[in-house]
């Protein structure tokens, strides 16, 4: 019963975005100051609440099956390392861009979703197990295009979300390469 509430978290964050979403939209709030605020006090905040918020309905729209597929891949695929991998990206991509991010608020799942994207797409490679790899290139199928998304193509979006999720997910890969699923 346990392992399958553990297989829920993202199902869980999921729920908790929307959450936070329909209170901005409805409310007509601007939950912004919850993002990672880079190198200030009050942006440390953000290291646990700025993957749950979003500025518009596309950005929600386009975190939620990411956040979803990837994650229950993860928790599927890798259930006895699944928590800490998930946890990882999700703490400590935030704690790097609270110390290497431009000085603005970066807020949404992207940086999750990139740590996850990330892991899955290394994995297989770092593995070299059948199943390891068709999951590597079913993610890669999917969502390579996300390889872009780590350039500083658009100031109003956190490339540094991008970027660091993908270098959290690929170390994660490399650092539990030879841990039993």
């Amino acid at each position: 019963m346990a392992k399958a509430l553990q297989n829920l978290i993202p199902v869980r964050m999921l729920l908790i975005m929307w959450m936070v979403y329909s209170i901005e939209f409805f409310f007509a709030l601007d939950l912004g100051f919850l993002g990672v605020l880079p190198r200030s006090i009050s942006g440390l905040i953000g290291i646990l609440t700025s993957p749950l918020v979003h500025g518009s309905p596309q950005h929600i729209v386009s975190n939620s099956f990411p956040i979803l597929f990837l994650g229950l891949s993860v928790f599927f695929f890798y259930p006895t390392i699944a928590r800490w991998v998930f946890y990882t990206c999700y703490f400590m991509t935030g704690v790097m861009v609270w110390i290497f991010g431009r000085p603005f608020y970066h807020i949404g799942a992207s940086g999750v979703i990139y740590g996850l994207a990330f892991f899955l797409m290394f994995i297989g490679l770092f593995r070299k197990d059948f199943k390891s790899l068709l999951l590597s290139i079913t993610v890669v199928v999917l969502y390579g295009g996300l390889f872009y998304g780590i350039l500083p193509t658009d100031s109003r979006i956190s490339f540094e979300s991008h970027f660091f999720g993908a270098v959290v997910g690929t170390v994660l890969a490399y650092l539990y390469r030879k841990k039993k699923y």
